[in-house]
C-alpha cells in the first residue's frame, strides 16, 4: 500500500473518474502508477498530456529509444517498478529478449537500437546522470547525425521526467501491479 492514499478506480467521481476513464481508454486499466497522483488531479492530467505527446505528437524518436531511456534512467535511479514496466515493454512490444535487456542493463552500448539511436540514448543518460559534463560537442554529434534540436530537448526532457516520476514511486513506494 502506498504512503499517500490514492483513490480506486471503482470509487473515483467526478473530474478524477472522467480521467480514469480516459487512461482506461488509452491503456486499458488505470494501473498503480496513475493511481498513485490520484490525489491532485491536475499532476494526472499533466502525466497524461506527456504521455499523449511522446506516444502521438513526437515523431521522431521511436518507442523502442523512449523505453530503453526509461529503463535505464530508471535502473540508475534504482525504481524496480519502473524497469520492470519499461523492461517488458521493450519484450512484449518491442521484441526484445530478456537476455537483450539484462545485455543493455549491464552496457548501454548493448542497447538493440541503430548507431543514432544509441547515440541519443547515451547522450540522454549522460544530460541526466552528469549534466554538467554535457558540452557543445555532445550536442553537435546529435546534430551531425541528423537530430534536430527539439529532438535533443524531447529525448532529454524524457529522460529528466523519468527521473522525477522515479522519485515520486519510491517516495510513495508504488506497488508492482503487471
Amino acid at each position: 500500500m502506498p504512503l499517500i492514499n490514492t483513490i480506486k478506480p471503482e470509487d473515483a467521481t467526478g473530474e478524477l473518474a472522467e480521467l480514469y476513464g480516459k487512461i482506461q481508454a488509452m491503456r486499458g486499466r488505470v494501473s498503480n502508477s496513475a493511481q498513485i497522483f490520484s490525489a491532485s488531479p491536475e499532476l494526472i492530467k499533466q502525466q497524461m498530456a506527456f504521455i499523449e505527446y511522446y506516444m502521438l505528437k513526437q515523431k521522431s524518436l521511436s518507442m523502442a529509444l523512449l523505453a530503453c531511456i526509461r529503463t535505464l534512467v530508471s535502473d540508475k535511479n534504482g525504481c524496480q517498478y519502473c524497469v520492470d514496466f519499461n523492461a517488458s515493454m521493450l519484450i512484449n512490444m518491442m521484441h526484445w529478449t530478456p537476455k537483450e535487456v539484462e545485455a543493455m542493463r549491464a552496457n548501454p552500448n548493448n542497447a538493440k537500437l541503430d548507431a543514432k539511436e544509441k547515440a541519443m540514448l547515451l547522450f540522454v543518460l549522460k544530460a541526466v546522470r552528469t549534466p554538467h559534463d554535457v558540452n557543445a560537442s555532445d550536442v553537435q554529434a546529435l546534430r551531425d547525425l541528423g537530430y534536430e534540436d527539439g529532438d535533443i530537448l524531447d529525448a532529454t526532457n524524457h529522460g529528466a521526467r523519468m527521473s522525477a516520476i522515479d522519485i515520486i514511486f519510491d517516495a510513495f513506494k508504488i506497488e508492482k501491479d503487471f
